[in-house]
């Protein structure tokens, strides 16, 4: 497979992706709330999905083969396959819980604080993003690509991992946005499973890339500033 292909089939992945994305998320917010009108929602799906397509148009045609790298899905590591699997039922939780919540009535969160969580999820898509921008071999998956080197500059001179940093902001948020003060508190559970992800990719990256062990004494913080 030429270059040329492999970064139009990425491309046509990446778009797909995204079409079916948006019904699906959807469904899961509309259904368990078993009706359409929920404002939350559809302030949710605007916040994130809305800037997608920009930053994907953005990706097509400035740097093509990170979305081709962003296409991969399959682990390699063991630990990290294990994770994924905790991640998937972490989502779907956290996807469907707060329509539930809003179909029974179980929370009563003011417009104003949900209105807040999509403008912190908002913070953290645009962190997400310049993150991509600083660095061009940020996979989905955990590896070390070839001629890959350390970025210590824009959000890595903060924390080492600021991609998981931008998904807290994105995901622990998103209940509340969803006008759910129960689905927030199991959203927490992100910060564990990333902070397993993170120990385990650290161990690949202290072995396999040139360069890490100084950045990780340069740059002493994993995930939060002054924490972790």
């Amino acid at each position: 497979m030429s270059e040329n292909t492999g970064t139009a089939k990425s491309v046509a992945t990446s778009i797909v992706r995204l079409i079916f994305g948006i019904p699906i998320i959807g469904a899961m917010f509309f259904l368990p709330a078993s009706t359409l009108d929920y404002w939350q929602a559809w302030m949710w799906l605007g916040t994130l999905f809305i800037p997608m397509i920009f930053v994907l148009i953005y990706l097509a045609k400035n740097d093509p083969s990170l979305l081709e790298r962003r296409s991969r899905l399959r682990e390699t590591r063991s630990e990290q396959k294990l994770i994924i699997v905790a991640s998937t039922l972490y989502y779907l939780i956290t996807f469907l819980l707060p329509g539930f919540d809003k179909h029974f009535g179980w929370s009563a969160v003011p417009a104003w604080a949900c209105i807040a969580a999509d403008v912190v999820m908002l913070a953290g898509y645009l962190l997400f993003f310049l993150v991509l921008k600083t660095n061009s071999y940020a996979s989905r998956v955990v590896e070390v690509q070839q001629g890959q080197q350390v970025i210590a500059t824009g959000p890595y001179a903060l924390v080492r991992h600021p991609m998981y940093l931008a998904m807290i902001l994105m995901m622990v948020f998103s209940p509340l946005a969803l006008g759910s003060s129960w689905a927030m508190l199991f959203s927490l559970v992100l910060i564990f499973l990333l902070a397993a992800r993170i120990k385990n990719e650290e161990e690949l990256l202290l072995t396999e890339l040139k360069g890490y062990r100084e950045y990780t004494q340069k740059t002493r913080y994993r995930l939060f500033p002054g924490v972790w």
